[in-house]
């Protein structure tokens, strides 16, 4: 006869004491159910103790929490979380350098459960903290382990960070100052500055003003990994935390110090791996320094504005003033504005007469003048030839550069995403964008020519103009998907991605779309359909047993903290639990943590997860809610909380947990592998018919002879 279901069986374990096998009633009080446990041992002080599990992170069990243990869990009866709390407050004022530098690291330890750091705060411990830190009388061990247990403490929201003192901040702060110091300090250090600085504006403005961005510079160029990567992540979160012209100002100073060419340099291209972290950094990074482009891209142009009707008529003046030998000053006005007019037009302005009409529109606003006059300025025979190429042909064959440089801006806002909010968990970078200054613009300079070349190619005429930027959009993205490494890099390979290869990477495409459409070969892909499936089902499952690395992310910022979930082999439980960083593939008895599959009753994706719902609506975690997934398990339907760490482990996942509960694989992954997979057996299985057409329908069966007597006579012959 199964237990009823508030009543789970348990093992309790005690140091030198014989395990207890008990039934837990969960409608009993834990008081009272501690009381029986310890009149088994014989244990006065019943109120002394606490359970606590003995796997994973071994946190305190609770009222609020007992749901949580399942049968067959095992539990151990310790110290109760006060008792603890009392114990460790005293421990870390010891005068015994040995007695305070246990009680700081077990602090550290214990402090990750939120019953005890509760009791912990609530007896003043934090003050002693501030103390040890504030004093400054240890260093090394017992400083890192009161940093860590400050750090841990804090991530419970308890106390706010507004709250600290100005002589602790000063002491964190001179600790990243200084010279010699110990490397796990001053990574904690920085993780402290890191968590203050989106907190409020006042603790911004102290860390900005005391932590140079300098400072930072020179821990980014140390060869410990780690202290590079704290560095970055408070540099990251200044730039986040800045206004706008705050923000612009220390992207000036870093371009100043040559800090795209020491990342790219480096740590892009360093001998140890790039981590997701610092890969996310880098995406931001990036992020930042596209959108100082934005204010100019939303602006559009103000025709009484003398400094941009200025840049307007340089562009004139550098295509045509140094080919004519009679200076435009020296015609009379009519004569004058007919000339100006006429070469506008030659420049590609729809609105020759007044020029300043074709930069009304924003996006991209101002930002294509710049780019026109950048061209000009740092090119000026390429934007000589393009000008005067174009101004020899006919002119319904001629390239117009004012209209392609404003379209073309566009394209590369968009392409590149310049005025989109940084995304949360995204690591896609460009490694050439950190080997050259000013990359918007000199990637502007090549794909400029780029259009010119592409219209030349089609023998465009301006009816054409929509293709021939279509034609050009295609080229940049196929060849930025290549991902390649520098600017020179990228210019060779969109050049050699010519008119006519695009046109024969499009009709590859046609005709595979064609052939696949054809009534018969619709049919063999229908049988086919199962068979891969399978192949795909099969694939999701031994992803999920070999596991994956998720993140914590929280409100607040992103978490260094790690934990992995994988499937066993038999496909019968999920075992998961905290890993550390540099972890890549733990073995599946060090999960302490574990749900078996028959037990999980529904799969939660984006705004259904409970761990989004907590969070904030803003643009900034739209991809957090595309990335999040929930399994809902056992009687009472508590959640274990995912956030993949890119779309396509969301897919895998989301597609092998469906199937786990008997439902149909829906990701759009699916259907691309499925696409992929049929597209090769197909192209497997037609190879005997190349270059010959499938009929839409069956060749008709003729309709039998009259009669069957048409066999031949050999006795007649013999005659």
């Amino acid at each position: 006869m199964a237990p009823p279901k508030d009543v789970v069986k348990i093992a309790v374990q005690m140091v030198g004491a014989i395990p207890q096998l008990i039934e837990l009633q969960q409608s009993k009080p834990l008081a009272a159910v501690l009381k029986d446990i310890c009149d088994a041992w014989s244990l006065p002080n019943a109120e002394r103790y606490a359970l606590q599990h003995a796997d994973g992170r071994q946190t305190y069990i609770t009222e609020s929490n007992r749901g949580e243990i399942k049968n067959g869990s095992i539990l151990w009866l310790t110290t109760s979380p006060d008792q603890e709390a009392e114990g460790l407050y005293i421990g870390i004022q010891s005068n015994n350098l040995g007695v305070k530098s246990d009680s700081l690291k077990r602090l550290a330890d214990l402090s990750q459960d939120v019953t005890f750091a509760q009791e912990f705060i609530n007896r003043n411990g934090l003050k002693q903290i501030f103390s040890i830190v504030e004093e400054g009388n240890d260093t090394g061990e017992i400083l890192a382990h009161t940093l860590k247990a400050f750090m841990e403490l804090m991530e419970h929201d308890f106390v706010s960070w507004e709250t600290l003192s100005a002589a602790f901040i000063r002491k964190i702060v001179s600790y990243v100052n200084m010279n010699v110091m110990d490397a796990s300090v001053q990574q904690l250090s920085l993780s402290i500055l890191e968590n203050m600085v989106p907190s409020s504006r006042v603790l911004f403005e102290l860390v900005r003003k005391e932590v140079t961005v300098d400072r930072l510079l020179t821990h980014l160029q140390v060869t410990n990994t780690q202290l590079q990567l704290k560095a970055m992540a408070l540099l990251i979160a200044l730039l986040l935390a800045a206004a706008d012209a705050e923000r612009r100002d220390m992207m000036d100073y870093l371009r100043e110090r040559n800090i795209r060419q020491f990342i790219h340099k480096n740590i892009i291209h360093s001998s140890e791996p790039l981590g997701d972290e610092m890969a996310h950094y880098l995406y931001v990074l990036q992020s930042i320094s596209l959108n100082l482009h934005e204010r100019r891209m939303r602006t559009p142009m103000d025709p009484y504005s003398q400094e941009q009707r200025e840049l307007l008529q340089s562009l004139r003046q550098t295509a045509f003033e140094s080919e004519s030998e009679t200076p435009a000053s020296n015609f009379s006005t009519e004569r004058r504005r007919s000339l100006c007019a006429k070469e506008f037009r030659k420049l590609g302005f729809v609105n020759n007469s007044n020029p300043a009409q074709d930069l009304y529109r924003a996006p991209p606003g101002l930002l294509a003048l710049d780019n026109m006059v950048y061209f000009s300025r740092h090119t000026p025979n390429a934007y000589s030839r393009f000008v005067l190429e174009n101004s020899s042909r006919e002119d319904k064959h001629e390239c117009p550069f004012a209209r392609s440089s404003i379209q073309l801006t566009l394209i590369l806002c968009e392409i590149l995403h310049v005025g989109e909010p940084c995304s949360e968990t995204a690591q896609a970078f460009y490694p050439m964008f950190f080997g050259q200054d000013h990359f918007f613009e000199e990637l502007f300079c090549i794909c400029i020519q780029l259009v010119n070349k592409t219209w030349k190619e089609m023998r465009a005429t301006q009816e054409d103009f929509d293709k021939v930027l279509q034609v050009v959009r295609e080229q940049i993205t196929r060849t930025l998907s290549l991902k390649p490494t520098s600017l020179e890099l990228f210019k060779t390979r969109v050049n050699v991605l010519n008119y006519s290869e695009i046109l024969k990477l499009r009709q590859t495409e046609r005709l595979h779309q064609e052939e696949t459409l054809a009534v018969p070969v619709l049919e063999l892909r229908e049988r086919l359909k199962p068979e891969l499936l399978g192949l795909i089902r099969q694939q999701r499952l031994l992803r999920l047993c070999e596991g994956t690395l998720f993140r914590k992310i929280s409100s607040r910022r992103r978490q260094d903290k790690l934990w992995y979930c994988r499937l066993s082999p038999n496909h019968k439980v999920l075992h998961y639990g905290d890993v550390e960083e540099g972890v890549h593939s733990p073995p599946i008895e060090s999960l302490p943590e574990k749900i078996p599959v028959a037990d999980m009753k529904a799969l939660l994706v984006g705004k259904e997860c409970p761990h989004t719902k907590e969070k904030s609506s803003g643009k900034q975690n739209k991809d957090v809610l595309e990335l999040a997934f929930s399994i809902v398990y056992d009687v009472e339907e508590y959640c274990l909380n995912f956030v993949a760490p890119t779309r396509y482990e969301f897919c895998l996942w989301t597609d092998g947990l469906n199937m786990l509960l008997g439902k149909e694989m829906t990701s759009e992954r699916t259907q691309t592998d499925l696409d992929v997979l049929l597209s090769m057996e197909l192209k497997l299985r037609l190879l005997d018919l190349e270059n010959i057409s499938i009929p839409d329908t069956p060749p008709p069966v003729p309709k039998p002879p009259s009669n069957l007597n048409f066999c031949y006579d050999f006795s007649h012959a013999e005659q």
